[in-house]
């Protein structure tokens, strides 16, 4: 009965301030571009360029265990690059907020979903750069590409999951924002995002396997690149990472919001 009641209560919390969770990401976008001459086209030119300089170095070396490296890359980066960019800005979203939560009430997880919300706007532009290199590199377009929703969902609930954690995290431990810029940095790497995951030695493969925002990527290739339905393995790994994520990341953060205030 008292969950019943606290869920309706959040409901009804989060539709009172649905229009200010929309103002703040548009802040975020605003932001983010702000003094920018291109402004949002950075969302297009930003992982256009990167594919290139990429493709240019590494296409060589791979391109007899990689069909379409350009594709091939660009599922695993957009992926990566909206989970990096999505937690690090939720991480830091209480103290750089600080001064408006010390002085009028707004639910405190706006903030930090805002800073997901606003990044996913990001990455959901930047799969319009995607479907143009699918296009000028003749990969399949098929309806398995509507089936690439799933993953996405399951992406951004991981996302905002591990944001919620970062962020109750790091007001109390200001020290985690370096350590997790390390942690993201060894998960870009040990992600096969530009590389084969063949060329991993057998020995090593269980950080693959326990890796499910490579299971998240590996459907997106599946959808974009290959033209066909995922592993309903991978789907279900990567749905449930990002629901269990969310889970513990909605209540450590509850359970600690309240003293928030006392750090930032």
């Amino acid at each position: 009965m008292t969950i019943s009641i606290r869920r309706h209560r959040f409901f009804v919390n989060f539709n009172k301030y649905r229009f200010l969770l929309n103002q703040l990401v548009k802040r975020d976008i605003k932001i983010k571009y702000r003094r920018s001459i291109l402004g949002i086209f950075w969302s297009f030119l930003e992982p256009l360029a990167s594919m290139v300089v990429i493709t240019i170095i590494f296409s060589t070396l791979f391109s007899r265990n990689i069909e379409n490296f350009p594709v091939y890359y660009l599922c695993g980066a957009l992926a990566y690059q909206f989970f990096a960019a999505g937690t690090n800005g939720s991480m830091r979203s209480m103290i750089s907020n600080a001064g408006i939560l010390k002085t009028i009430y707004i639910p405190k997880y706006l903030y930090s979903l805002s800073a997901v919300l606003s990044n996913f706007v990001t990455f959901l532009l930047s799969l319009i750069v995607l479907l143009g290199v699918m296009a000028v590199t003749n990969a399949p377009f098929t309806m398995y590409i509507i089936f690439a929703s799933l993953p996405i969902l399951a992406l951004l609930l991981l996302t905002v999951g591990v944001g919620l954690i970062m962020a109750t995290i790091n007001v109390f431990f200001r020290d985690i924002q370096y350590l997790y810029g390390i942690f993201l940095m060894l998960l870009m790497y040990l992600t096969p995002i530009f590389y084969p995951p063949q060329i991993v030695p057998v020995s090593w493969r269980f950080i693959q396997d326990y890796n499910p925002l490579f299971a998240i990527i590996q459907c997106f290739r599946s959808s974009f690149l290959d033209g066909t339905l995922y592993s309903t393995q991978d789907l279900i790994f990567g749905m449930g990472s990002g629901i269990v994520a969310l889970i513990i990341g909605i209540i450590i953060f509850y359970k600690f919001q309240d003293k928030f205030i006392l750090y930032i």
